[in-house]
């Protein structure tokens, strides 16, 4: 009987993020453009553009090579699994012990290097440039991420996610500088890597700014929804990663009731509806910075990053 719970708390986990992740968009899509007194897309629109593009025929150049076929399901699985293994509504659930913060920088960073392989492969000026974007602020990013993680394992000694959360929630941590260094690290990082402002701007179709946009301006079809849906599931997976490391609490423990997960599931809801509306207030109130200051921002998060964890080293309380 716990065996049958255990599999059915982490089923309902996966699916919960993969059902969760066009709302996000979706959510923050409108809340931005009723900030702009805008009355923007209906809230299930992201729904309703990966139907339609499921549902349309797959348009692939004449020199592409089965890469570019297989990239967009290596990609949505790479995501799907990361995003799965983050703890949302419950802790300790069945697969928690795979739930590692360097693990899910893994499995994101295979997730990028195919997407910019893909934007290479059927050799257009777009998607060499969009390409060249990518693996530079990955370049700086995954370090910064890298350090973070570092910085908050040695806080919680472990980079076990469940560990994390579960020290993070108890009465040991107080107040620490180290720790709001890290946050600011970690959100510079989440912005960058999900193409946000002011790194980049997902809305935007201009050949001189785009990102993301210029590796994927060949997809179609159901190749092009399995992007869309990864790159949302992206977004959820450092929302939650945000909320599990530093909001942790409310999450249900693994011998918990089934009304127990119930309401750390909406509690959950209600971190994300909070982060999003943050996310979408920030997105408003700043302009996308050019492409040469990118460097410096994420320099930012490294050196947040890498004082964190020297604070941390030296000085063991703060």
């Amino acid at each position: 009987m716990n065996a049958l719970r255990d599999i059915l708390s982490q089923g309902a986990q996966m699916l919960l993020v993969l059902g969760l992740a066009p709302l996000l968009t979706g959510f923050v899509r409108k809340v931005k453009a009723r900030l702009l007194r805008r009355r923007g897309p209906p809230l299930l629109q992201p729904y309703r553009d990966l139907v339609r593009l499921m549902r349309k025929d797959v348009v692939l150049a004449d020199n592409a090579s089965w890469l570019f076929r297989v990239i967009p399901y290596l990609m949505f699985a790479g995501t799907w699994v990361a995003a799965s293994l983050v703890p949302t509504f419950g802790n300790g659930l069945l697969f928690s012990w795979t739930a590692d913060l360097i693990a899910i920088i893994a499995l994101l960073g295979s997730a990028r290097f195919f997407q910019a392989l893909a934007g290479m492969d059927v050799g257009t000026a777009f998607g060499g440039i969009g390409s060249s974007r990518e693996v530079m602020i990955a370049s700086l990013a995954e370090p910064a991420m890298l350090i973070t993680v570092f910085s908050v394992a040695m806080i919680a000694g472990s980079t076990q996610l469940a560990y994390v959360a579960e020290f993070m929630g108890s009465d040991a941590v107080g107040l620490r500088v180290s720790l709001g260094m890290a946050f600011v690290a970690l959100t510079i990082v989440a912005l960058a890597e999900n193409a946000r402002i002011p790194v980049d701007n997902p809305a935007t179709h201009l050949e001189l700014t785009m990102v993301h946009e210029a590796m994927v301006l060949e997809y179609s079809g159901r190749h092009l929804a399995l992007i869309d849906l990864s790159s949302q599931l992206k977004l959820l997976l450092y929302v939650s990663l945000i909320a599990c490391v530093f909001l942790p609490w409310g999450m249900a423990p693994a011998d918990a009731s089934v009304g127990r997960f119930l309401f750390g599931a909406l509690l959950y809801l209600g971190k994300l509806t909070a982060l999003g509306l943050l996310l979408a207030l920030f997105e408003t109130a700043i302009a996308k910075m050019r492409v040469f200051r990118i460097p410096e921002f994420l320099g930012a998060a490294l050196m947040l990053a890498l004082l964190a964890t020297l604070l941390r080293f030296v000085s063991g309380s703060l």
